[in-house]
């Protein structure tokens, strides 16, 4: 089958509200490796693609944030033929601790119409061996990178990777102090290719890694509450001791941000949750002070 190629890229960004530990907006790509990214392709068969600046006719309105070009893409011709596409881009060691919220953007290429193949990335940590010998080794080979700390559309199907700028959020846990980590974002997918099932082109933006001004939960137990909870249709939130509420966001146990609240924020709101599948969500919520977190059930 054959497969129309478009080309794009990435940017930076960080949250207010907190201190900032390192924004990549990959406005310019050929400067990630001297600050300490890695590119590596390890596919089967191995392509000529690697991950590169954006652009292109598939992201014709650009970046989640900055330029035309400002983000990185990878994409189909990672592989050829028909095989298992791994192909990896890795941070810098970054010196991360339990609570620090890494974010991202990502999206596919196209406006969902047309034939669509499925595509897989994953955010991969690794908090063991930041050295070449962590480093991913063949097409189903993870190195050091054990951790799935985000995994957009994991089973490969054609509808559950979108098509617009779409958040995802982890929050670090499972850490001893302050420990030497990476990340690594893995376009992962099987029997992609020029002539696979599977595989086309996706694209990450405004990657950031946040450390909250506070512990997240004790900051909403002592500023916050909400009910009930679990919830069938609204949840409930209570501000307390006069915080301005900035944003509220609701992000599913996958990182998905899947509601953004901006407007009409008091200190007695009712969110709709109406419309969310039944599950585990984490509700954030930015004030001046820091970044509240909390855990609730929708029924």
């Amino acid at each position: 089958m054959k497969k129309k190629l478009l080309y794009l890229a990435l940017l930076l960004t960080g949250l207010s509200n907190a201190q900032n530990l390192v924004t990549e907006g990959f406005d310019n790509y050929t400067n990630l490796s001297t600050a300490g990214w890695l590119a590596t392709n390890q596919s089967s068969p191995l392509g000529a693609s690697t991950w590169a600046q954006g652009g292109g006719t598939a992201f014709s309105t650009g970046g989640q944030a900055g330029g035309t070009t400002s983000f990185a893409l990878c994409n189909y011709n990672s592989t050829t033929g028909a095989g298992t596409i791994s192909n990896w881009l890795i941070t810098p060691v970054l010196n991360l601790q339990n609570g620090d919220l890494v974010t991202f953007y990502s999206r596919k290429g196209g406006d969902g119409t047309g034939t669509i193949y499925a595509d897989r990335l994953e955010m991969r940590l690794n908090s063991t061996d930041t050295t070449v010998g962590g480093n991913p080794s063949g097409a189903t080979g993870v190195g050091a990178f054990t951790t799935v700390a985000v995994s957009i559309n994991p089973n490969l199907t054609t509808t559950d990777y979108p098509f617009t700028w779409t958040q995802y959020s982890y929050t670090v846990s499972g850490l001893t102090g302050v420990v030497a980590c990476k990340i690594g974002f893995r376009y992962f997918v099987t029997s992609g290719g020029p002539s696979g099932n599977n595989s086309d082109i996706i694209a990450i933006d405004t990657f950031s890694v946040d450390r909250p001004v506070a512990s997240t939960q004790s900051f909403f137990a002592n500023n916050f509450s909400i009910y009930p909870n679990p919830t069938n249709n609204v949840l409930n939130l209570s501000v307390k001791n006069g915080l301005a509420v900035n944003e509220i966001t609701v992000v599913d146990i996958n990182g998905r941000t899947v509601k953004t609240i901006t407007n009409s924020l008091d200190s007695e709101m009712e969110i709709n949750v109406s419309d969310l599948t039944s599950g585990v969500y984490m509700l954030n919520v930015k004030t001046d002070e820091g970044i509240a977190t909390s855990k609730f059930i929708k029924n």
